[in-house]
This record gives C-alpha cells, structure tokens and sequence, in this order.
C-alpha cells in the first residue's frame, strides 16, 4: 500500500520543480521510512549495480551528440537529406530522416531537438510551415533516437531489466522504420491540405554530388556504429567510444569546424547529463531493491491481473500507464522506473521482455509529446519559439494517426520487434 504513493510523489516532487536525480532521491527517502531500509546495505547495492561495464557507453553516446551539434556534422547530414527530400512534403521528409540518421549515431532526442531544430525551423518557415507544426513534428521525429539503435533509452532499459543491449537494439528497429514511413507520410498528406509547402526562393551553388561528398564522412557514422556491432567486430560499449572517436575525428580533423571553447563545452555539457542520468539510475537501483524485497512488482502484477483477465486487457493497461508516465516524466525516468515494475506482468501474460523494451520505447514518443508535461514537445516549441498551445493539436494528430497506430502495432505484433533480434542470433 505505502509503495503506490511512490509514483505519484515522484511526479509531486518534479512538478514542483526539483531536478529529476533529487526527486528521485524524496522517493527512495519516503520508501526507506516506511519500510525501515537499511540504508547503508541499500547504498552498497547501488553502486555495485551501477559498476557496469555497458553503463561505459552512456556518457560516450551523449559525448557523441555534443560533439555533433558542434562540430558541423548535423549540418552535412541535413543539407544532404534537403537535397535527396524533394517533391511534395520535402521538406518534412527531410526533416524526418535527419532525425533518423542523427539517432543512429548519438541515441538521444535533446540533442536531435537542438542541432535539427535551430538548423531547420527558419527554412521550413520560409517554406511555409506553420511554427506550430514544425514543432510537433520535430517533437515526434526527435524521439527516433530512442527507437534507431544505438539507443541511450533502450542500454538503460537492458540495465535495470538484465537483458541483452544488442538485442534490445534491435528490436526497436522495425517500428522505427514504420514511424519513419507514417511520419512521411502523414506530412505528404498534410501538404496542400492543411497548409500550402512554397517552392524553395534558394538555390544552391553546390551540386548534389559535393553535397553528398561532403556528407559522406557524416553519413559513415552510423554504417560504422551498426555495422560494427551486428557484424560481431565490436560491443555497443566499445560502439560507443568508437562513435566518440569517430565524431571527433570527422568534426575536427575533416570538418574543422571545432575550436578548443566548442569542444570544452561539448565535453562539460555531456558530464552534466550523464551525471543527472547516473544519480537517477543509483536512487532507482536501491527503490527498486527495496520494491523487489517487499514483493511489490509480484503484488502490482496479481492485482492487476485479478481486474483483467485477459493477456490483450494487461496489454492494454499497460501501454496506458506508460504513456501517462510519459507525459508526466522524462524518458529516463519512465524506462528505469515503470519497466521493472511492470516486466513481471509482461512475463506472466507471455510477453517476451526484448518485445516489451520495444512497447516501452514506442510508449515514450507518445508520452513524451503529450500534455500536461509533454517534455520533448516544450523543448521543441522553445527551439522552435513558438507557444506551446500552437503545436499541442498538430502534435495530438501526428501521434493519433501515426504513432498510437506504430505502439499498438508494435504491442499486438510480436514479430515486429522479434525478428530482427532472432535474425541476428540476439535471443
């Protein structure tokens, strides 16, 4: 009983403004007094769980997105991709696959939302776009870094759950792919129905042949990073300190556009996330000892069940509450806190757990972009600069029609997310 309240002082704590690491600090505090923890044997638990050699690729997959956004690599990939996104809805598409081809190299949508959003709003203004639609959109696609491996979401899912990072990879590929095509989609629509796309006023000096030539050192990135880890060459650990490397390399010796006050900020803005991410994850790591001590994920199952008897039901309730966590709470806070509590219900109704770190990924572009907290979208309209009143609808249609149909396509066809990890020889 005294465990529900958890979850919503959780969200007390961070409406009120306390950064997300110290929020989650007054949970395990509360949870620690009611359950008389031990607090020192707690604090040795966390820390032996945090010494983890996959948690190395965290701070060097947000080392990578820094060193994107300044070291000019954003900027290639996006000028290519406006030059191969032509037609109806182009610009749109391009923004989509920039979104893409950025997750598969740095696996965060903060970083997508900056480099992709300061570099792409103007052009799609000038375009004719409304700002309100450019944010959702950006909102929506930015949330393809969780979904395209290598993914920061997915390493912390395979963390808190015991389950393979590669094949937690690899099963949120499929509905990526899927939400790519009904993004495109969905926008193509949108053209000449809900807002007019103007031919472009610019015309580039640079052939589509030096653009892709520029590009290519960019567009290497991610053909490196996968091809090395589903090709047996390296672990998504040892991927990530290659894809550092690597955007090191190409923004400075080939690019040249880092200086020593870029690169500076690069590295100190990545030591700050991955600080907050990783007293997050300690204070989850001893509530969740103190959740597993005092059965209360076994329990939450069996009530749950007792209510809804049928597999689709739990299903269902399921991807409910994560996608109100969702838009209660960032991404992190969702896979480290609701994804425990909820893998031994999963389990009980047949669901494998790679298939369930699939829904969880797919249940936070949802949540994420949905009131009253909607996280990603805020930043977006901030990057955007445009209320955020403006993009709520435009937002509300892009995941009715497109992502609510990816996640119960996703829930409801395992093979969706399956078939590539058992491709791969991954389960």
């Amino acid at each position: 009983m005294y465990a529900l309240i958890a979850l919503p002082l959780l969200i007390v704590l961070m409406g009120l403004g306390l950064p997300v690491a110290w929020s989650f600090a007054g949970v395990l505090a509360y949870l620690t007094w009611v359950y008389d923890a031990n607090l020192n044997t707690l604090m040795l638990q966390g820390f032996r769980s945090l010494n983890s050699v996959v948690l190395v690729a965290l701070p060097l997959f947000i080392l990578t997105g820094y060193l994107m956004q300044s070291g000019g690599i954003a900027q290639r990939i996006i000028a290519f991709v406006n030059r191969l996104a032509t037609g109806r809805g182009g610009m749109g598409t391009a923004m989509v696959l920039s979104s893409s081809i950025f997750g598969a190299i740095s696996g965060t949508a903060t970083a997508a939302i900056a480099s992709i959003g300061s570099i792409m709003t103007e052009p799609l203004v000038a375009r004719g776009y409304p700002r309100g639609r450019i944010a959702a959109l950006l909102g929506i696609s930015s949330l393809l870094g969780i979904l395209i491996p290598p993914s920061i979401t997915m390493i912390l899912f395979a963390v808190v759950t015991r389950q393979s990072v590669a094949a937690c990879f690899a099963a949120t590929i499929g509905p990526a792919i899927i939400l790519v095509i009904g993004l495109i989609l969905y926008n193509r629509f949108l053209v000449g129905r809900a807002f007019e796309e103007l031919p472009s006023a610019e015309v580039d000096s640079q052939s589509f042949g030096r653009v892709t030539l520029n590009a290519l050192p960019a567009l290497s990135l991610p053909v490196i990073i996968l091809g090395g880890i589903y090709g047996g060459i390296f672990t998504p650990t040892e991927a990530a300190a290659v894809a550092a490397v690597a955007a090191l390399v190409v923004g400075g010796l080939i690019y040249r556009e880092f200086t020593w006050g870029s690169l500076g900020r690069s590295v100190i803005g990545a030591a700050e996330t991955t600080g907050s991410i990783i007293l997050i994850l300690l204070f989850s790591f001893m509530i969740s000892r103190i959740m597993a001590f005092e059965r209360i994920p076994q329990d939450l199952t069996e009530a749950i069940q007792s209510v809804v008897t049928s597999p689709i039901g739990a299903l269902l309730v399921v991807n409910l509450v994560l996608i109100i966590a969702g838009a209660l709470m960032d991404d992190v806070s969702v896979t480290v806190v609701i994804a425990p509590l909820f893998l031994p219900l999963m389990v009980a109704n047949g669901v494998d757990p790679v298939h369930f770190a699939a829904i969880v990924a797919c249940s936070v572009v949802i949540g994420a972009n949905s009131p009253p907290v909607a996280p990603t979208l805020f930043l977006s309209c901030k990057i955007c600069r445009v209320p955020i009143l403006q993009a709520v609808m435009p937002a509300l249609g892009l995941m009715g029609f497109v992502a609510l149909p990816v996640l119960l396509l996703t829930t409801f066809w395992p093979d969706l997310s399956l078939t590539i990890p058992r491709l791969l020889d991954l389960m």
